[in-house]
């Protein structure tokens, strides 16, 4: 799998709301769990064409896929101004690309069908570019602050001058949920990326209150124990 799947550096312009470009060659055979991790891609799905998924706020598994996938992902707080709509609208969801944009684009199935894959995201990046989208600046700097291990949605609110009811509507309409949700995220994102100690101590560094605190956060956000889903986390779609 991991020698299948490719990460590209997003193209220039679109630094701000791109944060790669992926191709996919594998053809999964078996269900995949996915979680959650704060973005909104556009993905190519082959057959079953061009869709948006929206930011997931809990697991779920996929069924297998018959044939590569490429897409482009999204930067948290970006997804609103790219998509033209609320993001919370796909929350959740995998909804066609053409019920968002229209039918307006060069982004057809026949196109994408015909197009070699590296096209295939070299398109995907000039739609991307042509939305001359500009991400939420509250929302970029909100997200950067509960990145951090001992941050606190109210304490962030206030750094940034808004109350919670305002930060939480900025962060629902360009990310697709709110900020304490994004927080559970980053502090999920930081227990994997964690790894040798006790889980005890990853807790405590990821910025959880405490092992249990962990154990509750995890089985919300993955629907597994923190023993079972770190075992094999790096095979967890996400």
């Amino acid at each position: 799998m991991a020698a299948s799947y490719r990460e590209y550096a997003s193209p220039r312009g679109l630094e701000d709301v791109v944060g790669c470009l992926w191709e996919n060659d594998w053809v999964r055979l078996e269900p995949q769990r996915v979680v959650p991790d704060g973005c909104v891609d556009l993905v190519w799905f082959g057959s079953s064409g061009l869709k948006v998924v929206g930011a997931d706020t809990g697991p779920h598994v996929v069924e297998p896929l018959g044939s590569p996938t490429a897409g482009i992902r999204l930067r948290p707080g970006a997804a609103g101004a790219v998509l033209g709509i609320p993001a919370s609208e796909v929350r959740d969801q995998q909804v066609d690309l053409s019920l968002v944009w229209g039918s307006g684009t060069d982004l057809t199935p026949d196109v994408m069908s015909a197009a070699a894959p590296s096209r295939r995201l070299g398109l995907l990046a000039r739609a991307v570019l042509r939305r001359r989208a500009t991400p939420d600046p509250l929302v970029v700097a909100a997200a950067r602050a509960l990145a951090r291990p001992d941050a606190r949605v109210g304490r962030v609110a206030d750094d940034l001058g808004v109350s919670e009811r305002q930060l939480r509507r900025r962060t629902t309409d360009a990310i697709g949920y709110g900020p304490k949700t994004l927080a559970r995220v980053a502090r999920l994102r930081r227990l994997i990326a964690l790894g040798g100690d006790e889980l005890a101590v990853r807790a405590v560094l990821a910025g959880y209150a405490s092992q249990a605190h962990m154990t509750e956060e995890v089985g919300r956000l993955t629907g597994l124990t923190p023993v079972r889903f770190l075992k094999d986390a790096r095979l967890t779609a996400a």
